[in-house]
């Protein structure tokens, strides 16, 4: 009795590891690689801080590659590095106006870092620092304060005018100007969660519907399907939420810099 009652316990972690093991939600869970406490702060480099490094190294080789050679008629990886670049300074150009051509070093990192971070995480085993609050929610933030340092830079108190709506009477002036503070503070939540909701429900769709591959046994085509055709839609979407993260970001430069 007593070695049973010893052994259910036991057996009931197992159960617990196997399950959190094949968990949808297992695949965001950040892991120390190289342990490191200062202090009282966690410094560790986990798989989240890896697979940034992996980002920040593919985009450097693609882009060196690409330009390395600099010929009149460009070849494939010359053509994608100048069509990246072209892409992104239109939609500065586009967005932020002449003035904001000056900030497209920033732009276009800022839209490879995500674009690339989202792809990675679509890899086997592969890891999507994107799907996590604290990361998007970081950029976003330093967005957010960049941003406002250059509306400040160039308005000086002026740039207070912002938050008063061009031709709102001043009756309105208390009700209109909170709601638009508000507005303003709430940018790095609404830009931070839009691309995190988005990369961790689309992650964990998958890994729920291929997890029915197996356990459905000659049925597993119909959810192969699904997973196939969401496969293809994570891809857009990882795409598409870069594109969507850096245009607001251009949108938000041009009202620092135009107040309107």
């Amino acid at each position: 009795m007593d070695r049973g009652v010893t052994a259910t316990p036991v057996r009931t972690k197992e159960i617990d590891k196997v399950a959190e093991a094949h968990s949808p939600l297992a695949q965001f869970e950040i892991k120390r690689l190289v342990p490191i406490q200062i202090g009282d702060l966690d410094a560790s480099f986990t798989n989240s801080a890896l697979f940034m490094v992996f980002t920040v190294v593919l985009v450097t080789i693609f882009l060196v590659l690409g330009m390395r050679r600099n010929a009149l008629v460009p070849g494939r990886w010359q053509s994608m590095a100048e069509l990246s670049y072209i892409f992104i300074a239109n939609m500065v150009r586009d967005t932020a106006g002449p003035e904001g051509r000056r900030f497209f070093p920033f732009i276009f990192t800022l839209f490879m870092f995500v674009l690339v971070g989202n792809m990675l995480g679509m890899v086997p085993y592969g890891f999507a620092y994107t799907s996590h609050i604290i990361v998007t929610f970081s950029i976003a933030l330093i967005i957010f304060i960049g941003v406002t340092v250059v509306g400040f830079a160039k308005h000086g108190i002026r740039f207070f005018g912002f938050f008063l709506p061009p031709g709102t009477p001043l009756l309105m002036a208390p009700l209109a100007v909170p709601i638009e503070i508000i507005s303003y503070l709430s940018r790095p939540v609404s830009l931070s969660v839009r691309l995190f909701a988005n990369m961790l429900a689309g992650h964990t769709l998958i890994k729920v519907f291929a997890g029915f591959i197996v356990s459905m046994g000659v049925f597993g085509f119909v959810p192969f399907a699904f997973v196939f055709a969401l496969t293809g839609l994570e891809l857009l979407i990882a795409f598409l939420q870069a594109y969507v993260f850096t245009v607001l970001t251009c949108l938000y430069l041009h009202d620092a810099l135009h107040m309107h």
